[in-house]
This record gives C-alpha cells, sequence and structure tokens, in this order.
C-alpha cells in the first residue's frame, strides 16, 4: 500500500506557504522588459537574489530603479549586461545559481523562402543553445545542493506551429525537448525542470510583431490583434506578464516539487481545440 504522507520537505502547513526564496540566487535572462522583468521582481519578491541578464543595459537600469522604489526589493536585484550569443560567458553567468529561467527571444516573421538565415541562426543560439549552456553552468552547484529550479519560458508554439515563425517555432519546441531530458536528469538530485506556455503576452516582443504580421497575413494593422493573436484562443485577451511570473513562482514553490517535465500551459484555450 503506498503511503499518503508527504515528503519530508513539504509538510501539510506548507501547502498554503507563500513562496520563500530567501538565501537563493535566481538568474533570469531577458529581464529588462515584458515576462523577464516580472519574473524577475516576482523572485526578488519572495527573497531571492536576482542575478538580472539582458542585453539591454538601460532595460536593466529600469528594473533597478522599479525595485529600489519598491522597498523590499532594494538591492535584490543584479543586474548583468550580457549578450546570450556569447556561450561561454552565458554559461559562466549560470554558475552558482539556485534558480534558473530561461526566458530570453526575439522573433522575426517572414515565409520560410524569405527568411534570413543569419537570423534563423541567432533565434536557434540565444532562444535554445543558450540555455542549454546556461543549463550546464547552473547544474554542478544545484547537484551539488541537492535542489534546484530550472524553468524554460517556452510558449504555446512550443505546442502548436504558426505560419511565417520557422526559427521561433523550431526553437520553442526544442526547448521543450531540451527541458524534458534536464528533468529526467535532474530528478536523482532534487532538481525539476519545465516550461511555462504562455499565448500572445502583452510585452514589447509581441507589440513588434504586429506590422510585420499584417504584412505578412495581407490585412491592416488594427485588425492583427483580433484576427492573428486571438484568433485561437477560447479567452479573448492578452495575458499579462505578472501572469506568466505566477506560474513561474509556482514551480519554483515546495507544492511543486512534484511537477517536472511538463508544460504549464496559460494560453486561453488555445491547444484545447
Amino acid at each position: 500500500m503506498t503511503s499518503s504522507s508527504p515528503p519530508p520537505s513539504l509538510s501539510p502547513s506548507a501547502v498554503s506557504h507563500p513562496l520563500d526564496l530567501g538565501g537563493r540566487v535566481a538568474l533570469v535572462t531577458g529581464a529588462a522588459s515584458g515576462i523577464g522583468r516580472a519574473c524577475a521582481l516576482r523572485l526578488a519578491a519572495a527573497g531571492a537574489e536576482v542575478r538580472a541578464v539582458d542585453r539591454d543595459a538601460a532595460g536593466l537600469g529600469e528594473l533597478v530603479e522599479r525595485a529600489d522604489r519598491t522597498g523590499d526589493l532594494a538591492g535584490r536585484i543584479v543586474p548583468r549586461v550580457l549578450d546570450l550569443t556569447d556561450l561561454d560567458a552565458a554559461e559562466a553567468a549560470a554558475a552558482g545559481t539556485d534558480v534558473l529561467v530561461n526566458n530570453a527571444g526575439l522573433q522575426l516573421v517572414r515565409p520560410l523562402e524569405e527568411f534570413p538565415p543569419d537570423v534563423f541562426h541567432t533565434v536557434l543560439t540565444v532562444m535554445l543553445e543558450a540555455p542549454f549552456r546556461l543549463i550546464r553552468g547552473a547544474l554542478p552547484h544545484m547537484y551539488e545542493q541537492g535542489w534546484g529550479r530550472i524553468v524554460n519560458v517556452s510558449s504555446v508554439h512550443g505546442l502548436r506551429a504558426s505560419a511565417f515563425k520557422s526559427a521561433y517555432v523550431a526553437a520553442k519546441h526544442g526547448l521543450e525537448g531540451l527541458s524534458k531530458t534536464a528533468a529526467l536528469e535532474g530528478a536523482p538530485h532534487g532538481v525539476t525542470s519545465n516550461c511555462v506556455n504562455p499565448a500572445y503576452v502583452r510585452t514589447p516582443l509581441v507589440e513588434k510583431q504586429i506590422a510585420d504580421q499584417a504584412a505578412a497575413h495581407g490585412i491592416p494593422e488594427d485588425r492583427v490583434v483580433s484576427e492573428v493573436f486571438l484568433k485561437d484562443s477560447a479567452v479573448r485577451r492578452l495575458i499579462e506578464p505578472e501572469e506568466v511570473a505566477e506560474a513561474v513562482a509556482y514551480l519554483c514553490a515546495p507544492q511543486a516539487s512534484f511537477v517536472t517535465g511538463t508544460s504549464l500551459v496559460l494560453d486561453g484555450g488555445w491547444t484545447a481545440h
């Protein structure tokens, strides 16, 4: 007969206990804006020291200013300007990390026959190879202490394809496989690895797509949100970055210690079709 008792690390009182990452170090890529910024602030609010990584120095400065204004978060955000195409530097930056959030991304909307090969290469480097190197850099410390959380910000496009997004879809599908492999290898060491899969989020990355989407689909820009972004969503709105950050925080909590190798889908019903 299987015991119904909770694991030693999860007492009954922990079920409703707020997330406490005091003493933990979290690394968030793409932290200067959008989902990354929301994740950095959320994890800092839980007590973590957050290594905020981005190539946008001005955006990182705004993040630190916002954290400092919050009071309790002052000093918890440690910014680092880093281009993730420097893969050796990315791997080195992850050393000593307890929580790794692979979030950085970029997008170009073009038909396959017009998609620039150099951009395809850059997208795969930043969104798939860099996460591999970051995980590789973080795992020795996680394994040594017997605890770690890897959260890969994937997308509904990690589960479904869309036309004109060959590089992005390829990278996100690859990230799903990488995340599952990390979950299988990390489980004996107390390390979980999961994906969070939002639909279209209200971020600069999405806003910058509007003109390209209009051109690719042959429609006016003011119809892109309703006819492209929300076409397959049962919930007819964009998701907010803070909602994604809450999903990331949940995967770091004691209550999620049994959740690994899976994808937490926040798609407004897109994949229910």
